[in-house]
């Protein structure tokens, strides 16, 4: 098939160089990436992945945490299982 359209995008240059370095340890360059990403939207007929709206509480939750607040925190993988009495 003949490739003749163009897409562009803006991104952050930081998000791009992350991107592009897991893209290159995939063996995938970006116009790869992005042929398949429009292929899964098409034999998908929609996103190739879940996309949901927060509800109130999922909301509520990010905002308390990106402050900061109802951390909490662990040393290590045992203190972890422990506040969660596992």
């Amino acid at each position: 098939m003949n490739k003749t359209a163009t897409v562009r995008a803006r991104l952050e240059p930081g998000l791009k160089e992350k991107a592009e370095e897991i893209l290159h340890r995939l063996g995938l360059n970006t116009t790869q990436a992005i042929t398949l990403f429009y292929r899964q939207i098409e034999l998908m007929e929609g996103l190739p992945f879940p996309l949901d709206i927060p509800n109130e509480t999922t909301r509520a939750t990010f905002k308390a945490t990106d402050s900061g607040e109802d951390l909490i925190v662990c040393e290590d993988a045992e203190d972890l299982f422990k506040k969660l009495g596992i």
